[in-house]
């Protein structure tokens, strides 16, 4: 292994909430990079030099090495940089699904996601970006005006368009944004509770609300008027039940190469980071849990 970053879903799959529970012992870690060192005899596909990522979560990552079949690797290319790499798989596969599969998006249409700096919302803000799409990019109050400025100029160095705070979302300026821009046809919501409610409102007629998270732990409720007379459709996203249900797997190479081209095109950059030795793993752990971290943390590994 080179590199695995700690996210989220690997905390709680430590703390036995997450759907997947491995059979203890266990390795964590759902997503990272590694170089092949050697291949058995009837392997072809892969070789020694490979770069490779896990097929599907679970797959343990927090670790120096291992041995394992090769249909649990994908080969990626290794001209990419090594963060991008270890980020690959989880969060810029859930943003190009979700900015894929649920409605048919033009550029110039218009998007909005609540939980705007996290991976997955730094990943959306740069394919939509480079697919021409409009985001409307919603975080948390800061607790100070500087750290929220200060993250309004990343997102929007990453290509969004427009930053606010959940507060924001019910002010009437922000309601007329509406006046420029067609209201979002995509909704992405990783928080529920009344930020999922809030950015739900503001759908098209006919506009779909994706689910992929629930930090605030709290349910998304939907208005009866929304589902009633604007069509909204609200469904949930799981890039690990996309992946088991690919019996072919030229759609997912097809996703990979498209991000890889991205990244070698400038267009999509791993989320800021901190690449942390794996033998600190506790203090990396520690700060991905801390609610106002801007950071992702990396595990680099020593052979």
């Amino acid at each position: 292994m080179l590199a695995a970053p700690i996210n989220p879903a690997d905390i709680n799959m430590i703390q036995g909430v997450y759907p997947i529970k491995p059979p203890l012992p266990a390795v964590g870690g759902n997503e990272g990079v590694g170089e092949v060192v050697s291949v058995g005899l009837q392997v072809s596909d892969l070789q020694p030099g490979d770069w490779v990522i896990p097929a599907d979560s679970g797959w343990g990552t927090w670790r120096t090495h291992a041995v394992c079949p090769a249909s649990e690797l994908r080969k990626i290319p290794n001209d990419i940089p090594l963060e991008a790499a270890a980020t690959l798989a989880v969060n810029p596969c859930t943003a190009y699904r979700m900015l894929s599969d649920f409605q048919h998006l033009q550029p110039g249409d218009t998007i909005v996601q609540n939980g705007a700096n996290s991976g997955v919302g730094q990943a959306v803000i740069q394919i939509a970006a480079a697919r021409g799409l409009v985001t409307i990019n919603v975080v948390r109050n800061r607790p100070d005006r500087s750290s929220y400025f200060e993250l309004e100029m990343y997102l929007k160095g990453l290509g969004g368009h427009y930053v606010i705070t959940e507060e924001g979302l019910r002010r009437q300026d922000f309601r007329d944004i509406f006046k420029r821009l067609p209201r979002p046809k995509l909704a992405l919501n990783c928080v529920g509770g009344k930020s999922a409610t809030e950015i739900l409102r503001h759908l098209e007629t006919g506009g779909t609300m994706v689910t992929y998270g629930g930090m605030s732990r709290q349910p998304v409720t939907v208005p009866t008027g929304s589902l009633i007379f604007q069509d909204i459709k609200v469904v949930g996203y799981w890039m690990t039940q996309w992946n088991k249900r690919q019996t072919d797997s030229q759609e997912s190479s097809e996703m990979l190469s498209t991000l890889c081209d991205y990244v070698r095109q400038g267009k999509l950059q791993a989320p800021s980071n901190v690449q942390v030795p794996i033998s600190d793993y506790m203090a990396a752990i520690n700060s991905t849990r801390d609610a106002f971290s801007t950071k992702k943390q990396i595990l680099t590994m020593s052979s």
